[in-house]
């Protein structure tokens, strides 16, 4: 996606990785990633925002990172703080690359904004990204919205998910094995509304021995 005359999260960036840099959860599925790939494995993480935790923790771990997001502002902040990975400008629904181009791809929090019918095209899509026996770390805020209006640090946003059991199924439809399911209460900070994250850690099925 190319620069859009108004980008939300100019005045957000910094506010954003105060809120949202440093999830138990989501730092916890990084560290399992990395435990699991070799030295410059290639990884993609959809929605890179400032680049932390997720690309420079990746990045640290010697990995290979392409980093995509929408937005211009965060795409700068990322490429200060991580100049080790890689940053484009795309929307995860035009970004084009080979099926099996990467060995594990990242998604947290960035497939709120989309329609559903989006969201499960994504999740086909990336599958087919992964090499055979890739892995698919995904972490949204889950429930029953679809277009749903919010307040969301201090502004009104308008956000999709599906219910945890629904995600799952939704992951398995696309092909994924599900390797890990969990969903925790977070608070932002100075906010009374609670969000329920969930965290999924997913498979694309290894080839089978003997398979051509």
């Amino acid at each position: 996606m190319g620069d859009s005359a108004f980008d939300p999260f100019l005045t957000l960036g910094e506010t954003y990785e105060e809120v949202y840099g440093q999830i138990p959860e989501q730092l916890a599925a990084l560290a399992w990633l990395t435990e699991r790939l070799p030295p410059g494995a290639p990884v993609l993480d959809v929605g890179s925002g400032t680049g932390r935790p997720t690309a420079d923790t990746l990045v640290r771990a010697g990995l290979d990172v392409l980093g995509i997001d929408v937005s211009a502002t965060m795409l700068g902040l990322a490429r200060s703080r991580v100049p080790d990975a890689r940053f484009e400008q795309h929307d995860v629904r035009d970004f084009r690359s080979p099926p099996g181009s990467f060995t594990a791809v990242c998604a947290f929090f960035s497939l709120l904004s989309m329609p559903r019918p989006d969201i499960v095209t994504t999740l086909s899509r990336i599958h087919d990204w992964l090499t055979p026996g890739g892995y698919l770390l995904l972490g949204t805020v889950c429930g029953d919205w679809d277009g749903h209006e919010t307040e969301w640090l201090g502004r009104r946003e308008s956000i999709t998910s599906f219910p945890a059991d629904e995600y799952e199924r939704r992951l398995r439809q696309a092909g994924f094995d599900l390797l890990h399911r969990e969903t925790v209460p977070f608070t932002r900070p100075n906010a009374s509304a609670r969000e329920e994250h969930l965290f999924c850690y997913a498979r694309r099925a290894p080839v089978a021995a003997g398979a051509s």
